[in-house]
């Protein structure tokens, strides 16, 4: 039998706990870009709610459709990844970067696209309103933090990625499939989040 991680309240995860289990010293890999193209993204997390997820337009030219966090790549003018980070999500949800709280970085991420992504975590306002740019954004809608602290989560699934049998995971939602580097992602911020790190 699995039991849940000792956490008071753990379906509601306050702004004080989130920065005890994401401290701004959190050890985290920092990977060579190499060829990579880098890119950063934001990770908001809105206390006692959960994280803030995107699904890219349709219509765009890399991961149409797909969910993703606000982000995107970091351009020459960006001093860190973090600015590109804050910089994305206002663009691309309406997210003034004044009204984020940084608590640092998690794991950086290599996709099999070729773009190398820093996770930069931070908190949003409780009861935060977001204004998705139209074309770039589809929907933004949060994963519970019931569902990242749930130890059966997420899900092992097979598949064939150009041309290759591989095991990835999902992360269950009513309305969307959460599969790739942003369920990698979510899989570490999990981890942290139930102090398995």
């Amino acid at each position: 039998m699995q039991r849940r991680p000792n956490l008071s309240a753990p379906a509601t995860l306050t702004a004080a706990r989130l920065r005890q289990c994401l401290p701004a010293t959190l050890a985290h890999t920092r990977l060579a870009l190499q060829n990579n193209r880098p890119a950063a993204v934001l990770v908001p997390l809105e206390p006692e709610h959960g994280v803030w997820l995107t699904r890219r337009g349709m219509t765009l030219p890399n991961h149409a459709g797909q969910v993703a966090f606000p982000g995107g790549k970091i351009d020459p003018s960006d001093a860190s990844a973090e600015q590109a980070a804050l910089r994305e999500a206002h663009e691309e949800i309406g997210l003034p970067p004044g009204r984020v709280d940084i608590l640092g970085r998690m794991d950086d991420y290599i996709t099999g696209t070729g773009f190398h992504i820093v996770p930069v975590v931070g908190l949003v306002p409780k009861d935060v309103r977001f204004a998705p740019a139209p074309g770039e954004v589809q929907d933004v809608f949060c994963l519970p933090f019931e569902t990242l602290l749930n130890p059966a989560l997420p899900l092992p699934r097979q598949g064939m990625i150009r041309g290759h049998r591989v095991t990835f995971f999902v992360w269950p939602h009513a309305d969307h499939i959460i599969w790739g580097a942003t369920a990698e992602i979510l899989r570490t911020l999990a981890q942290h989040l139930r102090g398995a790190a």
